[in-house]
């Protein structure tokens, strides 16, 4: 998988967040309409950037952005 295509989907993820809210990784999938895999890779580069938070709460995890 090339790396635009992961930047690219992280921008649609944080779109996606700004748009809707704290999300669960599947609806993320759904919202962005990309693979499972492609999508964790995008969650994994925003949260390495500081710019959202994932918890994992009762096997669901929630994404959200992070406070300024």
């Amino acid at each position: 998988m090339e790396i635009k295509t992961i930047g690219e989907t992280a921008g649609l993820v944080w779109n996606f967040l700004r748009s809707n809210g704290e999300s669960s990784l599947s609806a993320l999938e759904k919202g962005v309409k990309a693979p499972k895999s492609t999508v964790s890779m995008a969650v994994g580069w925003l949260a390495r950037e500081g710019k959202i938070e994932v918890k994992d709460e009762k096997r669901t995890v929630r994404i959200f952005l992070r406070d300024a």
